[in-house]
């Protein structure tokens, strides 16, 4: 079977930084190997979209852009919070400690910034992405390659589809 929409994608990669000889950034194995539904939004649409049509015993390697990976670094994603924001009983909490990655609730849901200064009034966090800003090479082979059921979508949607739209 071909990698397309809803499918389950089961394979190894190398990612690196730049090509196939810069920095290894993360590695998964055959042993321990990388799974995702396509279609999902769990990978980045451009790793998605150099995968499609590949089938089991294929080989890739494909580089990706900052703009197609994690996005530029920004500096509107640098903010002075309210040092209250982190105060416990009059003390700032233990985990706020210059570079600490704190995981902060948004409107938009979840996200990790790093502690870059402690000041006065304000605590300034890095909310940009580890990998804004640097071009990707994703190396790797298709393992498996297999129709999604019911199961599949219970694990990434909470199993849940009679209150969604319906994703598959």
């Amino acid at each position: 079977m071909k990698i397309q929409d809803q499918s389950v994608v089961t394979m190894t990669y190398v990612l690196r930084e730049k090509d196939e000889n810069g920095r290894l950034i993360q590695e998964t194995t055959k042993d321990n190997p990388f799974t995702f539904i396509c279609g999902m939004q769990q990978v980045l649409p451009k790793f998605e979209e150099n995968l499609m049509g590949k089938e089991p015993g294929d080989h890739y390697c494909f580089y990706l852009t900052p703009e197609e990976g994690y996005g530029v670094r920004s500096d509107k994603n640098i903010v002075d919070l309210d040092k209250n924001i982190f105060m416990q009983n009059g003390v700032l909490m233990e985990i706020v400690k210059e570079g600490a990655q704190l995981m902060m609730q948004t409107y938009n849901g979840p996200m990790a910034g790093i502690v870059m200064e402690i000041g006065d009034t304000h605590v300034k966090m890095d909310f940009n992405h580890d990998l804004a800003g640097v071009p990707l090479c994703f190396s790797g082979e298709i393992l498996d390659v297999r129709e999604s059921t019911d199961d599949d979508f219970s694990d990434s949607c909470g199993g849940s589809c009679e209150s969604c739209s319906g994703c598959h």
